[in-house]
């Protein structure tokens, strides 16, 4: 093989041995800083205090800006995404779940899969590269953009033209120089429904959440009470929120996601009001032992269905 060559030819083996692996998109971005825009941006949503109880997401920002910081020699960040969109959904009647919370905990199914990826990359490089998945200072969705998975839409989420957005997205860190996709602009056009959805109000700004008013923060993230002019349009949810991305016309094309690993349950299907009033801690360790839903623990949780309640007297 010409030497000169040898990196499309690896680019191509790594993109299909991830296709391989299961993950629905693969792309490829050079490992630089993050352009002075971006970073100027989420200095200024710090600032304002958008990031709510998630006071985690404004350290390590010299990480967060440079790649080649979190894994030293890093030039090439491959970026892969994990369709979640279940094929089952609740009955409209019981407390709502965010789809990404129907199935397996996301991380260890993401993980598993990247390292499988990272061996065969390293086969290639030499090097172990560095497995990310929402698990360290990485600006996801940005790097997802620059390696040509998708776009920032209005709702903040990254959408994948003829996909839609019920993504999972992971990274993986490597020291092999890979030619990099082309990266896509914003193609939501005249479209704000997503904003005009929102139950609070959190997408004031165009690809922007303000977490002070997002149901999904308030109701994962938050350990205090929920602010009233949150809970008041939690509706019938209990943890998270989809309705950004149930509104937007590009998950029109969503099909059902065929990772076994995010299939629900029939005990998480059947989580009626009264298998919720009746739930001990050991219910919920047992029904959410390897869910997401284990970061709002079950004192949140409760918290959430008692809102829930309330909601549904008025």
């Amino acid at each position: 093989m010409d030497s000169s060559s040898a990196p499309f030819e690896w680019k191509e083996q790594i993109r299909s041995e991830a296709l391989r692996l299961g993950f629905d998109a693969c792309g490829f971005a050079c490992a630089d800083e993050v352009d002075s825009q971006s970073r100027d941006a989420y200095r200024r949503w710090l600032d304002e205090g958008k990031q709510a109880q998630m006071d985690y997401l404004g350290n390590y920002l010299d990480l967060r800006d440079n790649p080649a910081l979190l894994y030293p020699g890093a030039r090439t960040v491959i970026c892969v995404a994990l369709n979640y969109y279940p094929a089952r959904v609740q009955p409209r009647e019981n407390p709502q779940f965010a789809y990404y919370a129907y199935g397996l905990d996301y991380h260890e199914v993401m993980r598993e899969k990247l390292r499988r990826l990272a061996a065969f990359v390293t086969t290639l490089s030499g090097d172990p590269g560095r497995v990310c998945c929402d698990t360290a200072p990485l600006r996801e969705r940005y790097w997802a953009v620059q390696a040509g998975l998708g776009f920032i839409g209005k709702n903040a989420q990254l959408i994948i033209p003829g996909k839609g957005s019920y993504f999972f997205l992971g990274e993986l860190l490597t020291t092999l120089a890979l030619p990099p996709d082309t990266p896509l602009t914003n193609r939501c056009g005249d479209c704000s429904l997503c904003r005009e959805h929102c139950p609070t109000g959190a997408l004031s700004q165009p690809g922007q959440v303000d977490a002070r008013l997002c149901i999904s923060c308030q109701t994962i993230e938050n350990r205090g009470e929920i602010p009233p002019e949150v809970a008041a349009q939690m509706g019938n949810r209990v943890y998270g929120c989809d309705t950004c991305q149930q509104s937007c016309p590009w998950n029109r094309a969503a099909t059902p996601s065929t990772h076994p690993e995010f299939a629900p349950s029939d005990e998480f299907l059947a989580l009626d009001a009264v298998r919720f009033e009746a739930m001990t801690p050991a219910d919920f360790n047992r029904i959410f032992r390897h869910s997401a839903v284990r970061r709002a623990k079950y004192a949140g949780l409760m918290r959430n269905f008692i809102v829930w309640k309330k909601n549904r007297e008025q």
